[in-house]
């Protein structure tokens, strides 16, 4: 087994060189416990389904495990993994025709008091319900932009859209959720 500390220095490009080289799982398991949580609510937010959604990470890191996959080096190995993610969400949405059904999970907040917490809450199930009634590209484009803090260099990659086309997205994005925002009662 290779140094913990070892392997917590290395990028995440190096890592994948590392496993594709020596075939050692340590390397892989360390780029899975960096991006499973990430990927996982990154293709929650267009399959709707949280165990679905793990399936299809398990996927894109399956493509990684079997060199199916090769990393050209245009981009992070994050967008590169995410625009793997993103290509085995699609076609499982193809296959199984479904393209979003309601949100139906709680979101859990992070501490505070408990009119802040509650407040926080209906916030939080309000934006996630305006989110759910919004175009999928939109959905996908402000979850890149918004909670992987991507660029919109990162997330056309990501989406294979053009940065214009990007910028577009996310635009009509935020002012689509603004609509369902106002429509669901939401004061700005």
């Amino acid at each position: 087994m290779k140094d913990i500390d070892f392997i917590s220095r290395k990028s995440d490009e190096e890592l994948y060189s590392l496993f594709l080289s020596t075939s050692e799982s340590e390397y892989l398991r360390e780029l899975i416990s960096r991006y499973r949580e990430e990927l996982t609510f990154f293709l929650y937010a267009f399959i709707r389904n949280m165990e679905d959604a793990e399936d299809i990470m398990l996927e894109a890191f399956a493509i990684l495990a079997t060199e199916r996959a090769k990393f050209s080096g245009r981009s992070s190995f994050k967008t590169w993994l995410f625009a793997i993610g993103r290509n085995q969400g699609l076609k499982y949405l193809r296959k199984n025709r479904l393209m979003s059904f309601p949100l139906n999970e709680e979101i859990v907040s992070d501490g505070g008091t408990p009119d802040m917490e509650i407040l926080k809450s209906e916030r939080n199930k309000l934006l996630y319900k305006a989110l759910g009634n919004i175009k999928p590209e939109y959905r996908q484009a402000l979850h890149l932009a918004y909670f992987e803090e991507m660029s919109n260099d990162e997330i056309s990659l990501v989406m294979n859209k053009s940065k214009k086309q990007v910028y577009n997205l996310v635009s009509r994005g935020k002012q689509a959720c603004r609509e369902e925002l106002l429509k669901l009662g939401y004061e700005e």
